[in-house]
C-alpha cells in the first residue's frame, strides 16, 4: 500500500493546528489588506482580520503562487509516493485549475491528484477527510480521486448574507442591487449545489433566513436524495465572525435532525472577504458508499 498525502487550502476551515491533528496539510491562502500580504492562520487570526474589516480597508484575495504549491508537493513526496490535493471549487477560483495543469508537470504526473469536486468551507472540509479515511482504508491516489469526483454532486450548502456591501465589492451584485437590498433590509440567501453560487431566496430576518435553509435542507433530502432522515448524509453549520448564532442554529439542526452529530466551523477568510460578518451558513454531504 503506496503512503499518500492529503493536502488542501484553507478555504477548508481546516486550521493549522488542527490539521495536524487529522494528520494532512493545508496550504494557507493569500488576501491582502490595504496591499500587504497577510497569510490565513499564520500571520492573522480570525479576530484580527474582522477588526480590519470592520475599518472598512480594501480587501483582496489571491491563490497560492506556483511555486509555494509545488514546493509543497515537492516536500510531501519526500514522504509520499502519492498526493491528494482538495483545493477550493474550480467555480470559484481559479486555483483548481492552475494546480491541475501544476499536476501535469513530469515530476508530478500519475503522483498529484487535483480533485476539483466543487467544494467549499465545510463540504470540502468532509472531502478531506473522507480522502484521509479512504487512504487509511488502502484505496489508491487514483482510487480516491475517482471515488471524490464520482461524489461531487451529493452536497448542498445554503448560505445567509447579513449585508450586500461585501458581495457589492467582489462585482458579484451591482451597486443599484445593493442599495435596494440594504434599504429593504434584504438578507439573501444563497445556494451552493455544485460549481455556482446561486441565489434562493430573499428574507428579511435572521429567524425566516433559520427557516428556510432548514426547509431547504429537508426538501434536498426528500426531493434530491431520496433520504429524508438524513441518515447517510453528514451535516455542518459554518458562520463567520461570532459564533453565538450558529451555536443556536446548531440546537434547532439538532432538533430538526436528532441523532445527529453535526460539525460546526468559522469560514475561512478568503471567503469571508466576498460575503463579510455575520453570515450564516448549514450543508449536507452524502456519505461515501465506501465509508458507509
Amino acid at each position: 500500500m503506496s503512503k499518500i498525502a492529503i493536502l488542501t487550502d484553507s478555504n477548508s476551515g481546516i486550521t493549522q493546528s488542527e490539521a495536524k491533528n487529522l494528520g494532512v496539510t493545508v496550504v494557507p491562502m493569500p488576501f491582502f489588506i490595504n496591499e500587504e500580504t497577510f497569510y490565513e492562520d499564520i500571520s492573522m487570526s480570525q479576530t484580527e482580520f474582522y477588526d480590519y474589516l470592520a475599518r472598512d480597508v480594501e480587501v483582496k484575495t489571491s491563490q497560492p503562487s506556483p511555486e509555494t504549491l509545488m514546493e509543497t508537493w515537492q516536500r510531501l513526496l519526500l514522504e509520499a509516493e502519492e498526493i491528494i490535493y482538495i483545493p477550493m471549487s474550480s467555480g470559484l477560483s481559479s486555483s483548481c485549475d492552475n494546480a491541475y495543469m501544476l499536476a501535469q508537470e513530469e515530476e508530478f504526473e500519475g503522483k498529484v491528484f487535483v480533485v476539483d469536486n466543487q467544494r467549499i468551507s465545510v463540504t470540502q472540509r468532509q472531502s478531506v477527510i473522507d480522502a484521509r479515511d479512504l487512504a487509511a482504508k488502502g484505496y489508491s491516489g487514483k482510487e480516491i480521486y475517482d471515488i471524490l469526483m464520482r461524489d461531487k454532486m451529493e452536497s448542498s450548502i445554503y448560505i445567509m448574507v447579513d449585508t450586500l456591501s461585501y458581495l457589492k465589492k467582489g462585482g458579484r451584485i451591482t451597486p443599484a442591487a445593493a442599495a435596494i437590498g440594504t434599504l429593504l433590509r434584504i438578507k439573501p440567501l444563497l445556494q451552493i449545489q455544485g460549481e455556482k453560487l446561486d441565489a434562493y431566496s430573499k428574507v428579511k430576518t435572521l429567524k425566516q433566513a433559520k427557516s428556510s435553509m432548514i426547509k431547504a435542507v429537508h426538501m434536498d433530502l426528500e426531493d434530491r436524495f431520496h433520504d429524508p432522515k438524513g441518515d447517510h448524509f453528514h451535516f455542518a453549520i459554518a458562520y463567520t465572525a461570532d459564533d453565538t448564532e450558529a451555536r443556536q442554529f446548531k440546537e434547532e439542526l439538532m432538533a430538526e435532525f436528532p441523532g445527529h452529530e453535526i460539525q460546526m466551523d468559522p469560514l475561512s477568510l478568503s471567503v469571508s472577504c466576498h460575503i463579510g460578518p455575520g453570515a450564516l451558513a448549514v450543508a449536507i454531504t452524502k456519505v461515501s458508499d465506501e465509508l458507509a
